[in-house]
């Protein structure tokens, strides 16, 4: 059964699949981690999406890399 980018409960340790979407969900999750400021744009969503194994938390941690000064 396929990961649920909907609904099912994203940790730091859910491995970004290639079923990965850009949900609610997931944007609830970077908000919590990354703070209010956070925002998809294309070049860090292609990142997601490169096919290099990561979790939600590599996701989270090149976020706030990214964007270090302006949070």
């Amino acid at each position: 059964m396929s990961f649920n980018w909907h609904n099912d409960q994203l940790t730091k340790n859910t491995t970004v699949c290639k079923n990965y979407r850009n949900t609610q969900n997931v944007r609830r999750f970077m908000v919590e981690h990354c703070g209010v400021n956070f925002k998809f744009d294309r070049g860090f969503m292609a990142w997601i999406r490169n096919d290099v194994p990561k979790t939600l938390g590599d996701v989270v941690n090149e976020w706030l890399h990214r964007n270090r000064d302006t949070n």
